[in-house]
């Protein structure tokens, strides 16, 4: 007898039907910024504003550069502009994975830096360890847990990319004990590698914790030009002229300042949805510890996590790139995306039929050619940016921030040695090439994904060292 509801749509492949109105109630709005306790704006900056150093942006790069630059130097003067709200764009719209990598994971890390991967590697450990120990130091309440990764198969080609032979490897009787779905073939559980926290209120926390030590914050201060002048930087806004020996800018996706940082990176949205709260059955049905985080091993992934409201956060797979580095609110509200994303999660959890959605939301990512942030100076050292991040800049942000300071206070660290740091990314070309070569790699990726087999396309860029990934 089937199972079907009244409502629920049936693909043609004989999936598990999905409610097709599932996420028809739900807000247009981020979980994490949809909160009671969320900051009123501060004022915007205006009239004549002196520093010693400007920060350019409220997301967690901007927020851990001025935090970090009041650490290391007691007393000194720092001033953070943000456009908007703090963690109002992609710092408040991730899934809240807080990973160790700096480089994207091990694969790419190992395949463009191989021989000091190993140090990236404990970099990241030691950056992932210093986040955590922020959050205590400041009382930050973020729901920060230390569980790691589960990163699951679901199609029998993926098993053999998770190690079987590798400490860690589940099987499809171990892994489903962990997280159980009937689509789960194999896994590998990484418990050490990954915090899950709330992405908002760790940002909150970071900014009342730089203010505290005597950063100033002006909101809704957007740049408007940078420019030399004999005794350091002028940077101009709406209603402010801001003079600054050094300058660091962490607004990623939304670089215009510098060529080279706007050329590195794409705009690329992702969507996420959320579920109603989690009854104590429906939690039980899955035997999901909440301090772990979830994600499957195709090209397009899912990532998932429990919140600390309990409910399930599922995003991913669909990145969409829209042509001319596109960024504007007419790309928020994809529904296709979304009856993707309902479609794929009802079959991962079918003991979960009928839960509904109570938000949806999507963000921009700044993807680069490389995977991972690219770092860079401009006005003869005075500024530095980083950017390209690729949707793992929850952790590896902390890293940037130090990176910044230490080029823009012009000291030789192991930090800048880094050959990570210190190349560059290959930019995208113009339109409508960057269109049709992000079209024809997520195609290439899909057939991927479906026969386990990397295409002639595939196998150039990875020869260049290029792709497209979020």
């Amino acid at each position: 007898m089937s199972d079907t509801h009244v409502g629920d749509v049936v693909d043609g492949s004989g999936h598990t039907p999905w409610p097709a109105d599932s996420f028809d109630d739900s807000v247009l709005i981020p979980l994490w910024l949809d909160n009671p306790v969320r900051p009123v704006a501060r004022p915007a900056a205006s009239g004549a504003v002196d520093t010693d150093l400007l920060v350019v942006g409220g997301g967690f790069t901007g927020l851990w550069a001025a935090l970090r630059a009041v650490e290391r130097h007691p007393g000194r003067s720092v001033a953070l502009i943000e456009a908007d709200r703090i963690a109002e764009h992609a710092t408040g719209r991730n899934g809240g994975f807080c990973e160790a990598s700096l480089t994207h994971g091990e694969s790419n890390g190992r395949s463009r830096w191989p021989g000091e991967y190993d140090r990236l590697h404990e970099l990241g450990m030691e950056n992932l360890d210093g986040i955590e120990q922020t959050v205590a130091r400041y009382g930050i309440d973020c729901g920060f847990v230390r569980g790691g990764t589960l990163t699951v198969a679901t199609r029998p080609h993926e098993v053999g990319g998770l190690g079987p032979d590798e400490e860690g490897f589940l099987d499809a009787a171990a892994v489903r004990a962990v997280v159980d779905s009937p689509t789960y073939l194999a896994g590998r559980l990484q418990p050490h590698d990954c915090a899950l926290v709330d992405p908002a209120r760790l940002a909150w926390g970071l900014a009342e914790a730089a203010e505290r030590l005597g950063v100033r914050i002006f909101e809704g201060t957007r740049l408007d030009s940078l420019v030399r002048r004999d005794d350091g930087l002028e940077a101009t806004t709406g209603a402010a002229v801001i003079r600054a020996n050094r300058v660091v800018v962490a607004t990623n996706v939304f670089h215009d300042q510098f060529r080279r940082a706007k050329w590195s990176v794409v705009p690329v949205y992702d969507y996420v949805l959320a579920t109603e709260p989690l009854t104590d059955a429906q939690l039980g049905s899955l035997g999901w510890d909440p301090s772990i985080g979830v994600a499957d091993s195709g090209n397009q992934f899912h990532y998932y996590r429990v919140t600390p409201d309990r409910r399930i956060l599922w995003g991913g797979y669909d990145a969409i790139y829209h042509f001319g580095r596109s960024i504007g609110e007419e790309h928020a509200d994809r529904r296709a995306t979304f009856e993707t994303l309902a479609r794929n999660f009802a079959e991962t959890f079918p003991q979960l039929h009928g839960i509904r959605f109570t938000h949806r939301w999507s963000g921009v990512i700044d993807t680069s050619t490389r995977f991972c942030a690219m770092f860079g100076t401009a006005h003869r050292g005075r500024a530095a940016y980083a950017t390209g991040f690729t949707g793992l800049g929850v952790g590896a942000s902390r890293f940037a921030g130090d990176v910044m300071l230490d080029l823009v206070d012009g000291e030789t660290t192991e930090r800048t040695r880094l050959k990570m740091v210190q190349s560059k990314s290959l930019p995208f070309p113009p339109e409508p090439l960057t269109w049709v070569g992000i079209q024809v790699t997520r195609w290439s990726m899909a057939r991927e994904d479906a026969t386990g087999r990397r295409n002639l396309w595939l196998r150039i860029l990875d020869r260049l060292g290029l792709g497209f990934d979020s």
